[in-house]
């Protein structure tokens, strides 16, 4: 990790990313610029928060794990996403880890500041509200999908989810088979068999180790209707 204190383009990416109504007065506050390299550790689960995260530039990866070393991908971030909000509200520890896919970088202030400022902002509260509502929604429309669809239904949903290019579609967008996998709640071998038999109905092709959608239309019935939204 990178820490840079460097006004200029701090005021940059505020006005960038319309962040005026959530620090009206960034000059006093001790902003921070802080840049990650790709397979860096940003939040790690079960550590505890030490201030808040805007993401404003590059991608990263939040995955949720158990005791037993199992890990869950949550979904892939990109600018303007929040972390730290949800442990902040509740006061715990990080509930998810975030990785850094490729350089990225976050507008960073730390807890002691949110606290005893920004916490009487309504610009900022205002803000976290946001946040915290579209991470219920999605979470919630996620789990659901997952728990009540099949896994033919699931993948044809995330197909279709991903081509309209929505804000959370653009979050489990991912060409590795294992990544999809997990973020649909199935395991690869199952998933690869789910894709097997889509070929043979001629919904799906494979053209240079890539799969090509040949029929939206078939897709569509597969889905039931279903998406990630």
């Amino acid at each position: 990790m990178k820490t840079k204190l460097d006004q200029r383009r701090i005021h940059d990416y505020i006005q960038k990313y319309h962040l005026e109504h959530i620090f009206p007065q960034p000059d006093k506050l001790p902003l921070q610029l802080r840049t990650y390299e790709r397979g860096e550790i940003i939040l790690r689960e079960g550590a505890d928060l030490d201030g808040i995260y805007f993401q404003v530039e590059g991608r990263t990866r939040v995955s949720s794990s158990v005791e037993t070393g199992k890990s869950l991908l949550l979904r892939f971030c990109h600018p303007l996403s929040v972390f730290g909000d949800i442990e902040l509200i509740q006061r715990v520890v990080i509930q998810s880890q975030v990785e850094a896919v490729q350089r990225t970088t976050f507008l960073f202030i730390n807890k002691h500041t949110v606290d005893t400022v920004l916490m009487q902002e309504h610009g900022f509260l205002h803000e976290l509200l946001r946040q915290l509502s579209y991470k219920l929604q999605t979470c919630t429309t996620a789990s659901r999908v997952n728990l009540l669809a099949s896994v033919e239904e699931r993948f044809a949903s995330y197909l279709l989810t991903t081509r309209q290019q929505n804000e959370f579609g653009k979050e489990i967008l991912t060409p590795h088979i294992s990544e999809i996998a997990s973020l649909i709640g199935t395991t690869p071998r199952h998933l690869n068999r789910v894709i097997h038999k889509l070929m043979e109905m001629n919904v799906v092709i494979k053209e240079k180790r890539q799969l090509v959608i040949s029929d939206w239309d078939q897709l569509e019935e597969i889905s039931g209707g279903i998406r990630y939204e």
